[in-house]
C-alpha cells in the first residue's frame, strides 16, 4: 500500500478506527496511547515520516547535543473478544454489532500544507479494513478549576451521530474549531465518505501546556461507553491524581512563600495567578487566527465586537488586545461625526 509500512494484515471485523496527534493537555495523545497500552493493542503498520516531518532543532541531555529522532506515525490494531463471540453492541450510528479496533497514533502533528496527503494515505488504510466509524480526542478549554471533575463535550460528521451521542449527556459542540489534525482528519475522512466524531475533554485554560490525565481519562471513558468495550482506569486515574497534586503543591508554595519571602499570599493573589498562568499560556494559532479575522470583520460591521470581545475574554487576552479593541469604537465614532 503506496504510502505506508506494513508489517501484517490482521483480520479484522468492521473496525472503529480511533487517531491521535499532540495537542492542548495532550488530552488526546494521552487517552490513545492509554488505550493501546490498556488493550495490549498491537502495531501493525506505520507511515514513514520523512515527507510529512521535519527536524525543528536539536535535543540536549546531560550537557551533550544531538539530533532527534523524526516522530512516529504507527497503526495498532485490538480484536474484541464480542466480535469471536457474536455480540452485539450499539455502534454511534445505532447499528447492532460488534467491532474491532483500529488505532493510529502519532507523537508529534505533520506539517500541515501536507495534512490532505498525510490524511488520505490513513484513510486509504481504514477503508482496506472496511471502517466506517472514526473517532479522535481533542481539549476544550474551560474557565475550570483544575480539581473539578471534567466535562466532555462532542461534534460529529452527521445528524444521526449527534442523536445517538445526545444520549450519553455530553455537551454538544454548535460551533467553532477543532485545530489540528484531531479536528483536521475528521473533516478530511468526510470528504472521503467516512463518519466520524470527536471527543473533547475539558482542561482549566491556565493549563493548558500542561499534560492533563483526568480529561484523558473521562474522553476515554466516554468512548468506552459509546463503543462498549471495557478499560481498567487505575494506571490513569493515578496519574490523574498525582498531577492535580503536583499543581496542588506549586499553588501552595506561593501561597505560603518560601522563607525569604515577608508573608504569605491569599486566596485572591491565587486565583490571580491561575489566571496570569492563562495569560501566558501559548494561544493556539487557529485562535489567533480567528481573533484576527472577527477584528478584520468588526472594522466594517461593529456588531461583530460582541462575538471578538467573547473570544478574548474566553482565552483571558482582552489586555494583550486591548488597545486595538477600543480602537474600534474609536474608529466608529470618527464615522459617525
Amino acid at each position: 500500500m503506496e504510502g505506508i509500512k506494513i508489517l501484517k494484515r490482521p483480520r479484522l471485523k468492521k473496525p472503529y478506527l480511533i487517531v491521535a496527534w499532540p495537542g492542548m493537555g495532550e488530552v488526546a495523545f494521552k487517552a490513545a496511547s492509554y488505550l493501546v497500552e490498556a488493550l495490549k493493542a498491537q502495531q501493525f503498520a506505520s507511515i514513514p515520516p520523512e515527507e510529512f516531518f521535519y527536524l525543528t532543532g536539536s535535543i540536549i541531555k546531560e550537557g551533550i547535543l544531538s539530533v532527534p529522532d523524526l516522530p512516529e506515525s504507527k497503526f495498532y490494531y485490538w480484536k474484541n473478544p464480542a466480535t469471536k463471540s457474536g455480540m452485539s453492541v450499539k455502534s454511534p450510528g445505532g447499528k447492532q454489532d460488534a467491532r474491532d479496533l483500529i488505532i493510529f497514533l502519532s507523537n508529534a502533528q505533520p506539517d500541515l500544507s501536507k495534512a490532505e496527503t498525510y490524511s488520505k494515505i490513513i484513510i486509504h488504510l481504514a477503508k482496506s479494513f472496511n471502517v466506517e466509524i472514526i473517532a479522535s480526542f481533542a481539549s476544550m478549554p474551560q474557565p475550570i478549576d483544575h480539581t473539578q471533575e471534567p466535562g466532555v463535550w462532542f461534534a460529529s460528521t452527521s445528524p444521526e451521530i449527534n442523536i445517538n451521542l445526545n444520549k450519553y449527556n455530553f455537551k454538544a459542540l454548535p460551533e467553532g474549531q477543532i485545530s489540528g489534525m484531531n479536528g483536521l482528519f475528521l473533516g478530511m475522512a468526510k470528504k472521503e465518505g467516512l463518519k466520524g466524531f470527536c471527543l473533547l475533554g475539558e482542561i482549566p485554560f491556565y493549563t493548558i501546556q500542561i499534560e492533563n490525565p483526568r480529561a484523558s481519562q473521562e474522553v476515554l471513558g466516554a468512548l468506552a461507553k459509546i463503543i462498549n468495550i471495557q478499560i481498567d482506569f487505575t494506571k490513569l486515574r493515578e496519574q490523574a491524581q498525582t498531577m492535580e497534586s503536583e499543581i496542588n503543591k506549586l499553588l501552595e508554595y506561593l501561597k505560603l512563600g518560601s522563607p525569604s519571602q515577608i508573608g504569605p499570599i491569599g486566596e485572591e493573589e491565587i486565583e490571580k495567578i491561575k489566571k496570569t498562568l492563562s495569560q501566558l499560556t501559548k494561544l493556539p494559532i487557529s485562535m489567533k487566527d480567528k481573533i484576527e479575522k472577527l477584528f478584520d470583520q468588526a472594522k466594517s460591521d461593529i456588531t461583530k465586537a460582541t462575538e471578538l470581545k467573547t473570544e478574548l475574554d474566553k482565552w483571558n487576552v482582552y489586555k494583550e488586545y486591548e488597545d486595538r479593541f477600543l480602537d474600534l469604537f474609536r474608529k466608529e465614532k470618527e464615522k459617525g461625526n
